[in-house]
């Protein structure tokens, strides 16, 4: 473990909080020696957990070890540590301090665990920032250690609170911050996208293609296939299922019957689609389908998503009290509250109307950029109001997927901000902001405020959305403009000369700026006049400092950074190939989609390569072919073809089947070059693949025409199944 010893001034601050000795209650230790024993009301895990928890930090608060006695005596001098309280609900916990007794209750759950770090961080002035990073605001054994007369109770705003955040693998910071996981509460981890998991499409898709969606003109089962609702055999199948596990797992009530992942891939056979027509959404034949379990299980908990197209909710049907509906905001947008742009308004309908039916709402909120989660994503400013939006919409559990790993932009301060948050949404969140940074970065602190607060202004002022599929380039002429850019760097110059000395909180900055580092890398590729030495040195420095940190990987996909760092320099620095089509003229016989046609006829020959995320420099062709004339405007000797795909399965982008070149000199007569297969990648990697085509010797010709056969729809075991596919190309090299 991390600890700090804080700077003199921020010592002065810390010490005014802590209690005086003048109205002390209960001394806990005195030139470290102890003055107080901990007494278990009942010796079970969390009352010892919690015991533990609160001799070890006495311990390094004062130098003395309070013992740990299992009679639950009381007495002065008794810290006594169970108990249930009756002034606080699910995982909350009372303390009271008085006349030198300390007693510590829960209110199930954790809540006696909680009710410890509450103390230690209101009282005895422990704060933990990060894993293993904490910092003890006492540090002289000499010192007496009292607490004041305290009677407070604290109850969570949800039951269910959850974000993904590396700082989890400490299991003292995720009591600290008072976080669950999925596993403890719902069966066999069966808390999402379970449909397949219940009844497997490979065990009955191929003698039951009824039971699976009818999509298209035909029944579609796959592993991302969804269920067929209005047949009474899959409600059998899944119920007998259920019975089954139910039975092995008697300590818990609650699991998910959920839609597989993916969109649009509902059943719309005659009887579902009656059912959606009177309904008037796809969640009508699942929340009927989820209350027949309901019933069938009255003692059971039924989670199930409204998720993508189920998002709305039915019109006539309602929940019963034992399904929970587990609603998400995938495809918001993030620069401003849910309440203040279009596609949050939507989502914000959906919740009112999931409201009015039900009081079992599991929000799952999504807070940052998976494509990209090495980038910069000022959401700081919105986080407080949709919490409190979700609470204030009957939501009683809340997971927030910020992907947290060690390195995404500002994962530490996303994190503390969100779990404080979920706790009590009406806490000061600009407050949590600057106390998460004096004591996380020092006296680096302002310096890293004063960079948030620019870049949230520049986000607003540029009217650029900001979403969960965001690249950097996006924002190059907005927040991440080069004289703005260029102010983040002095920002950041400034704070690492300022903890220089502090070898924590300089590595604490250094890897805050990461993401800086890396949108400028991305934004440096798609600049034909950027300083190629200036992007080398920049590469290596954003490189070495990955490597000194163990950051590892950029995306939700696990894309690595020494993969990126290799093909940056393979892909994007300039090379000694000479693209004979470059700024060749585009004819197109079979177009790309409408929304690509405004970059389409310079992006295939620009010499720029696209990123990891298909919104910049790609060009896509969705269940379609593609055919297209290249005229390099005279004739050329070449006796190779590469183009450039785009393989991102999670975004529904393929390689297509094949491709096929020919040449011409006359625009009239052709001649095969050749062709090449793909073959079928199930990797859930971003990738890029080369299509190359090649004569045994030089050819001359001024045209090249281009045919690519498409994959059609989305194959049984994706997410579209049953869907058009999609495919990208971005360059077209001639040698």
């Amino acid at each position: 473990m991390k600890k700090n010893i804080l700077t003199p001034a921020l010592m002065t601050l810390a010490l005014a909080s802590l209690p005086l000795a003048a109205s002390a209650q209960m001394t806990l230790a005195d030139k470290g020696k102890p003055k107080a024993q901990i007494r278990l009301v009942e010796d079970n895990s969390h009352n010892r957990e919690a015991a533990e928890l609160l001799q070890r930090f006495v311990r390094e608060l004062s130098g003395a070890q309070l013992p740990i006695i299992s009679d639950g005596k009381t007495g002065k001098g008794s810290i006594l540590i169970g108990g249930t309280t009756h002034e606080a609900s699910h995982d909350g916990f009372s303390i009271t301090c008085k006349d030198g007794v300390l007693q510590i209750k829960g209110a199930g759950g954790k809540g006696v665990i909680y009710g410890v770090t509450a103390l230690l961080e209101n009282y005895l002035g422990v704060n933990y920032y990060a894993k293993d990073y904490y910092v003890l605001n006492r540090h002289n054994s000499s010192a007496t250690l009292s607490l004041p007369e305290i009677h407070m109770a604290e109850t969570p705003a949800f039951l269910f609170r959850q974000t993904f955040s590396y700082g989890n693998q400490d299991p003292v910071y995720a009591n600290w911050f008072r976080t669950h996981d999925q596993s403890e509460m719902f069966i066999n981890n069966m808390w999402v996208h379970t449909f397949d998991r219940l009844m497997p499409a490979s065990v009955y898709g191929k003698d039951h293609p009824e039971y699976y969606s009818y999509i298209n003109g035909e029944r579609r089962p796959g592993n991302h296939s969804q269920w067929c609702l209005t047949n009474p055999e899959v409600f059998e199948i899944v119920a007998g299922r259920l019975d089954s596990i139910f039975k092995a797992n008697p300590d818990k009530d609650m699991i998910s019957v959920s839609q597989n992942d993916g969109n649009d891939t509902y059943c719309q056979c005659e009887e579902c689609k009656k059912v959606m027509d009177y309904e008037g959404s796809p969640s009508g034949p699942i929340i009927r389908f989820m209350n027949k379990l309901a019933t069938r299980f009255p003692d059971k908990q039924f989670s199930t998503l409204a998720y993508l197209f189920s998002m709305t909710p039915p019109k006539h049907v309602k929940p019963l009290p034992n399904v929970n509906i587990m609603l998400c905001d995938i495809d918001c947008k993030r620069e401003v509250p849910l309440t203040d742009n279009a596609s949050g308004q939507y989502f914000i309908k959906a919740l009112e109307g999931w409201a009015a039916i039900s009081n079992n709402i599991f929000v799952w909120d999504y807070g940052i950029n998976f494509d990209n989660m090495v980038s910069p994503f000022p959401n700081f400013h919105i986080l407080q109001k949709n919490i409190q939006l979700f609470k204030k919409n009957h939501a009683t559990m809340l997971f927030e997927q910020v992907n947290g790993s060690f390195g995404t932009d500002f994962a530490e301060l996303r994190a503390y901000m969100i779990e404080k948050l979920m706790w009590n949404p009406y806490l000061d969140a600009d407050s949590l902001m600057t106390s998460f940074m004096q004591g996380y970065y020092g006296d680096a602190a302002r310096y890293m405020y004063r960079y948030q607060q620019l870049l949230q202004g520049a986000l607003l002022s540029s009217g650029t959305e900001l979403w969960i599929y965001d690249s950097p380039v996006t924002h190059k002429n907005g927040m991440l403009n080069p004289q703005l850019t260029k102010t983040y760097d002095e920002l950041f110059d400034a704070a690492e000369k300022a903890v220089a000395g502090d070898s924590a909180r300089l590595a604490h900055v250094q890897i805050s700026r990461l993401p800086l580092r890396y949108s400028k890398l991305e934004i440096a590729r798609t600049m034909p006049d950027s300083d190629t030495e200036t992007v080398v040195r920049d590469l290596m420095t954003f490189q070495n400092t990955c490597r000194r940190f163990g950051v590892t990987t950029l995306n939700e996909r696990n894309n690595r950074v020494e993969d990126y760092c290799t093909l940056y320099r393979e892909r994007f620095l300039p090379s000694a190939t000479v693209n004979k089509a470059k700024g060749a003229e585009i004819t197109w016989t079979s177009a790309p989609d409408d929304r690509y046609m405004p970059i389409a006829d310079k992006a295939l020959t620009d010499g720029l390569y696209g990123g990891t995320t298909y919104v910049e420099s790609w060009v896509g062709w969705k269940g379609r072919d593609a055919d297209f004339v290249i005229d390099m405007k005279e004739s050329k000797h070449f006796s190779k073809v590469t183009i450039d795909f785009f393989h991102q399965l999670g975004a529904w982008i393929f390689l297509p089947k094949s491709v096929t070149c020919h040449y011409s000199d006359d625009n009239v007569t052709w001649t095969e070059m050749g062709r090449h297969e793909f073959a079928e990648d199930r990797d859930p990697s971003v990738k890029f693949t080369p299509a190359i085509l090649s004569t045994p010797s030089e050819v001359k010709a001024r045209y090249i025409k281009v045919h690519i056969e498409t994959l059609g729809l989305c194959p049984s075991w994706h997410y579209g199944v049953g869907y058009p596919a999609w495919f990208f190309l971005d360059e077209m090299v001639v040698e």
